[in-house]
């Protein structure tokens, strides 16, 4: 293998595709533990919309959103092709488990630093800092590549704190510590 193959090879990155709504969407294939046909979730009150509830994973309570939803795209239509995408965010140092609902996962692809433009200027209101850039997968077509950490990173540092809080079972159903004191009298 020459030099330039070698060089070539270490610059390409590998995304999974997949689809949110109609559109295209990847993120780097090292932030995806593992691809789940949707299972049983258990809605938790209170929550955000777009937080579908909570799934067991072998023995772990893992919470999944619909990310279409929390892109302000709409809510997921469930159909043979929607699936559970379990990717891991990096927050304060610790590594996260969060499920999220994809309309349908595409395929790995393979991107060279070339293939990706960068994020278009929509405004000066307008937030996208958690889109790394647009892939082109055809000539017409482009991904959107996802900064999922940074889609995320909320989810990510509620579920931290969640672990780490005694009183995380009092915060997710929203009774105050007067109630719970009462009802372990």
């Amino acid at each position: 293998m020459s030099v330039k193959n070698e060089t070539v090879q270490s610059q390409t990155t590998q995304y999974l595709t997949f689809m949110l709504r109609e559109e295209g969407f990847a993120i780097e294939i090292s932030k995806v533990r593992e691809v789940l046909d949707v299972t049983t979730m258990t809605r938790i009150p209170r929550m955000p919309e777009y937080l579908s509830g909570v799934i067991n994973l072998r023995g772990n309570v893992v919470p999944v959103m619909d990310l279409g939803q929390k892109l302000g795209m709409g809510s997921i239509e469930y159909t043979k092709n929607t699936c559970i995408m379990i990717v891991e965010l990096e927050v304060d140092a610790n590594l996260v488990e969060m499920g999220v609902l994809t309309d349908s996962v595409q395929m790995v692809l393979d991107l060279n630093p070339e293939d990706i433009e960068s994020v278009p200027k929509m405004g000066t209101n307008l937030n996208t800092e958690f889109i790394k850039g647009m892939g082109r997968q055809t000539e017409e077509k482009f991904l959107i590549i996802l900064d999922i950490d940074k889609v995320l990173a909320s989810e990510g540092e509620a579920a931290l704190r969640e672990m780490d809080s005694p009183a995380s079972a009092r915060a997710v159903v929203g009774a105050t510590p007067e109630e719970t004191v009462g009802a372990e009298a």
